[in-house]
C-alpha cells in the first residue's frame, strides 16, 4: 500500500501520550475502532506502531483519512 504523506493529512489535534498506553486504545477512542491504529502510525510516520507509545509525553498528531479535508484552525 501506498502511505500519505502526513502533511496532506488534515490535523484534528494533538495528543500526549500518557504512561502505560497502547495505541490501539488510543485508536478506538479518537478514531472510534482500535484496529484503525495503522492511521496513527501514517500520520506520524511511524514504521513500528510501539514506537508511538514508547515515549511517555510524545506528542501524537490525530488526523482525518486522506482526501477528506479538514477545518482550518478548527
Amino acid at each position: 500500500r501506498f502511505v500519505p504523506a502526513p502533511e496532506n493529512l488534515a490535523l484534528l489535534q494533538w495528543r500526549q501520550v500518557l504512561q502505560n498506553e497502547r495505541l490501539d486504545n488510543i485508536a478506538a477512542q479518537y478514531l472510534g475502532d482500535p484496529e484503525q491504529f495503522w492511521r496513527l502510525c501514517d500520520a506520524n510516520r511511524a514504521l513500528r506502531p510501539e514506537e508511538l507509545t514508547e515515549t511517555i509525553g510524545k506528542q501524537l498528531r490525530i488526523t482525518l483519512p486522506e482526501g477528506i479535508p479538514g477545518v482550518p484552525h478548527a
